[in-house]
């Protein structure tokens, strides 16, 4: 997990920003009534706060890909 504020998420590519998106989604909308992580996403271009916010969701959900990666380690054929 990213350890310092200045440390970004960088997904490769957009289906996997909307994977580790699709990861803290529902939490995020189920903890802010009234708005969704959309809503948020529409704001992180004005918005500080919005960024910082989206920053600290997208290393929640890379920290819960790496979990669920290790927990369901795939089979390599040497």
């Amino acid at each position: 997990m990213l350890s310092n504020s200045h440390d970004f998420v960088r997904p490769a590519d957009t289906a996997e920003r909307a994977y580790l998106e699709s990861l803290v989604r529902a939490d995020y909308d189920g903890s802010h009534p009234g708005e969704t992580f959309d809503d948020m996403k529409s704001r992180m271009s004005f918005s500080r706060e919005d960024q910082g916010l989206y920053r600290d969701w997208m290393a929640l959900a890379v920290a819960r890909a790496e979990t669920a990666r290790a927990s369901n380690p795939s089979l390599i054929a040497a």
